[in-house]
């Protein structure tokens, strides 16, 4: 029996889904899941790499392609979701709950009504969920989500022009930290490294793998080496180019490149370890 990677729901969940028929990318298919019947999309085959990326992805089963029936009811549920965002809005407000509505998500089966949320404390929502039972005759489940997360449901573009990753394709949201920034030389500037959620962008740690490889092969900043022209000290590593600045004895500054340097008399500087880096590590979630 074959099997698919499938994304389902608002959140954008993968599943490893099997299938008694054979499927295409991009193909609309209708699935039952742990949360109950919703629709999702095929992304690709369940096998090699494409799964290795995954890590414990929740299972399902594709039950038939998506027919214009399923099609037609999958735009009534859009519509009923604006009214159910409504209710939910006007009960919250009524309840005085210290909390804000996200957005609000039908399943496909009718199984249940889920909920995401934002607030900054422990909320007890009992008597929310009874009211909302009774006004929507469904069950509810209530999800309280990060600001991460309310950029993943309702954020659009980001700064470079392209829809936001955590919309599009990122599985987990990666751990960010102010010293990638700092490693990368970008700006310090919270207004230009903050993503749509606020926190710092997700982009930042792409390429942070690659410049911590690269920065442990040249000498830290403090360093002293020595190269074809003589003894000087590390001032500053330019970690991409594979360079250093170097004030030679003669108090000359010159770029070294890495290959230059024939050895190091005295590593007295002190770079940014994978265990500080950890430490200071921004919790996005």
């Amino acid at each position: 029996m074959p099997a698919y990677v499938v994304r389902c729901g608002i959140m954008r969940i993968l599943h490893v889904m099997q299938s008694r028929q054979t499927c295409t990318r991009g193909t609309c298919v209708i699935a039952r899941t742990q949360r109950g019947v919703e629709a999702g999309e095929v992304l690709c085959a369940a096998e090699g790499s494409a799964v290795s990326e995954l890590v414990d992805p929740p299972s399902g089963t594709i039950l038939r392609t998506a027919t214009e029936q399923d099609h037609s009811d999958l735009n009534q549920l859009r519509d009923m979701g604006d009214r159910d965002a409504e209710i939910c809005q006007r009960v919250m407000a009524d309840l005085q709950l210290p909390m804000d509505l996200v957005d609000v998500e039908r399943m496909l089966g009718g199984e249940r009504i889920v909920v995401y949320y934002l607030s900054e404390s422990r909320v007890d929502f009992r008597e929310l969920v009874k009211r909302l039972t009774q006004e929507l005759d469904t069950r509810i489940e209530m999800r309280q989500i990060g600001v991460r997360d309310e950029a993943k449901l309702l954020a659009d573009y980001g700064d470079c022009g392209k829809p936001v990753c955590c919309n599009t394709y990122l599985v987990q949201m990666p751990p960010v930290s102010m010293k990638m920034a700092k490693m990368q030389k970008a700006t310090l500037d919270p207004g230009k490294i903050s993503g749509r959620c606020g926190r710092l962008k997700c982009c930042l740690r792409y390429e942070f793998d690659t410049y911590e490889e690269y920065r442990k092969a040249l000498p830290p900043i403090g360093a002293e080496i020595v190269t074809a022209d003589g003894r000087g000290k590390v001032l500053n590593q330019e970690i991409l180019a594979r360079q250093l600045l170097v004030q030679m004895e003669d108090n000359r500054r010159i770029l070294v490149r890495s290959d230059q340097v024939l050895s190091v008399i005295r590593r007295s500087g002190r770079a940014p370890t994978n265990e500080s880096i950890a430490a200071d590590e921004e919790d996005q979630d």
